[in-house]
């Protein structure tokens, strides 16, 4: 076997898999040129701090209603037809911020452009168990979240030299306008490498009726889950109002945070993802859920460009577990109800999630200090619930 094939194999690549990594490269980074940046431009065309916080909590909300159609829809169509569709959704999204430079326009094509990753994880997860067998799934979850990682550092660089060059409201634009084309790329891509292997299954239209299906175990990892990611979100919409207006950091700069962010998690990956198919996963996911709450407290004291980087750089170790969570679920998903398991999965935390989002801006407007030590105190809850009762699968479906 020679060593080409032997990375491929490791790696778990095939050609559905390659060309799902090029969709994510291309669509992602056309996502990334301008979204981070939104409640910049929010506050260009005269929208306020509770305006930001209702993009948020919309991203949330709608990532959680998203998320069971998403799955529904891969198991009726199949993951093929149901990426297409997504992303002619997300197309629809650009077009409207492109077209009307408001920020009542920015919430409207939010609610399509904001689509794409809630629509499309049930379908990508779907296609990741039906081309790998399952001692490469974590593998399979872990590349896919690397690549993700490629659009999410060189995007916000390149939306700040964007509005560096052409200021902030015609600067998001642009990138709005570039986000369009690499979609409609992304399209046919996917159109022509994407195989549809997969045998469409009876979907399940009710998500009550797949409650059911969840193990005690997989409620608890969702339970801890929803308490991190409360910590997460509380202050997500405003870490680049605090960067930017508070610290007095360039776009450019906060481009270049984001950076640093996705480089460590893309450097962790696959070490990780090897080491959590042979051992236990519970530890991993401590270690990520510990840097979640980290992250707000190490924000809060940050003052100037390089301790900023230094909480992003525990920004980007949060991404520790995150590939080894999501495999674990896709190991627990019914075999013909993957995609629908993980809607539900997503629907649940993110319906309840959302409500930390729209709270965020009310923790705003009290103090950046009073938002970022509410974060972590819901952080630090989540991870000692997850790391007194949670229960390592990881091992327990290794021996299966």
């Amino acid at each position: 076997m020679t060593l080409q094939r032997r990375i491929i194999d490791f790696l778990g690549l095939r050609r559905s898999m390659a060309a799902l990594l090029a969709m994510v490269i291309l669509v992602g980074m056309g996502e990334k040129l301008g979204e981070r940046f939104l409640p910049i431009y929010i506050l260009a065309l005269g929208g306020s701090a509770y305006v930001i916080g209702l993009l948020n909590g919309l991203d949330n909300l709608l990532s959680a209603l998203y998320s069971y159609p998403g799955g529904y829809l891969s198991d009726r169509l199949g993951y093929k037809r149901a990426l297409a569709a997504f992303n002619l959704v997300s197309i629809v999204g650009y077009v409207i911020v492109i077209i009307f430079p408001t920020w009542q326009a920015v919430i409207l094509g939010a609610f399509f452009f904001i689509s794409w990753d809630a629509l499309s994880l049930p379908a990508t997860m779907s296609l990741v168990a039906n081309v790998l067998p399952k001692d490469k799934r974590t593998m399979g979850v872990s590349l896919h979240s690397l690549i993700r990682r490629i659009p999410m550092a060189l995007g916000p660089v390149i939306g700040g030299l964007l509005i560096g060059r052409f200021g902030e409201r015609d600067g998001v634009r642009l990138a709005f306008g570039v986000a369009l084309a690499l979609a409609v790329v992304a399209l046919i891509v996917q159109q022509l490498m994407i195989e549809e292997g997969q045998r469409k299954t009876q979907a399940e239209s009710n998500p009550l009726r797949l409650v059911r299906y969840m193990t005690p175990a997989l409620r608890n990892l969702l339970v801890s889950d929803i308490l991190v990611r409360f910590c997460e979100q509380i202050p997500y919409a405003f870490a680049v109002i605090y960067c930017m207006k508070i610290v007095g950091v360039s776009a450019v700069q906060f481009g270049l945070l984001t950076t640093i962010e996705m480089i460590v998690a893309m450097l962790i990956y696959i070490p990780v993802a090897y080491l959590a198919d042979r051992g236990g996963k519970k530890p991993f996911v401590v270690i990520t859920f510990f840097n979640f709450t980290l992250f707000p407290l190490v924000l809060l004291i940050s003052h100037n460009f390089a301790m900023l980087a230094v909480a992003f750089i525990v920004r980007g170790l949060k991404e520790f577990g995150e590939p080894t969570r999501k495999a674990l679920i896709m190991d627990l998903a019914p075999e013909d109800k993957k995609a629908g398991m993980f809607g539900l999965y997503y629907l649940i935390r993110d319906v309840i999630v959302s409500l930390a989002a729209f709270g965020g801006a009310w923790l705003w407007e009290i103090s950046p200090r009073t938002n970022f030590l509410v974060a972590a105190a819901f952080g630090a809850l989540g991870t000692l619930y997850f790391a007194l009762f949670g229960r390592d699968l990881g091992a327990e479906h290794a021996r299966r």
